[in-house]
C-alpha cells in the first residue's frame, strides 16, 4: 500500500496530493480570487456568472453553489483556499469544520476541547469493510 492509499483509508481524511492539486487547480484559484473585495462583490451579485470565469468541472461548480465543503475537498479543493469562500459567506474556519462534521459549532468546539473524535471506528475504512 502506498502512502497515498494509506491516507485514503483513514475515515474523514483527504490528503491534498499532487493529483488533487491538479484536479482542483481552478476551484482553488476561484477561491483565492475572493481575497479581493471587488471579486467578492461580483461573486455575491451573480454566483453562476462569476463561477463561469473559471474552467471548473460541473461537479466543482455545483459543490460551490451548494456550499458542500466536503465535496469541494473531494474534488481537489484545498481547505485553506475553500476557507476564503467561507469567509466570503461570513463563516469562520470553526463554523465550516463543524458543518463538515455534521455538528453545530458548539458541539464541534466541545468535541475538540475534549480530545476530538474517538479513535474507535475512525482508524480505517478497510476495517469497516472487513467487519462486514
Amino acid at each position: 500500500m502506498t502512502d497515498d492509499e494509506a491516507f485514503e483509508d483513514i475515515p474523514g481524511t483527504l490528503l491534498f496530493t499532487a493529483e488533487r492539486s491538479r484536479q482542483g487547480y481552478h476551484l482553488n484559484m476561484f477561491c483565492m480570487s475572493l481575497m479581493k473585495p471587488e471579486n467578492r462583490d461580483a461573486f455575491r451579485a451573480d454566483e453562476p456568472a462569476y463561477l463561469a470565469k473559471f474552467p471548473m468541472t460541473s461537479e466543482q461548480v455545483q459543490s460551490v453553489l451548494d456550499r458542500n465543503w466536503n465535496r469541494m475537498l473531494e474534488l481537489g479543493g484545498n481547505i485553506y483556499y475553500t476557507s476564503k469562500l467561507a469567509a466570503c459567506d461570513g463563516l469562520s474556519f470553526q463554523q465550516i469544520a463543524a458543518i463538515m462534521t455534521g455538528k453545530t459549532q458548539a458541539e464541534y468546539a466541545d468535541m475538540m476541547l475534549h480530545g476530538g473524535r474517538p479513535i474507535e471506528g475512525n482508524r480505517s475504512k478497510s476495517e469497516w469493510r472487513d467487519r462486514g
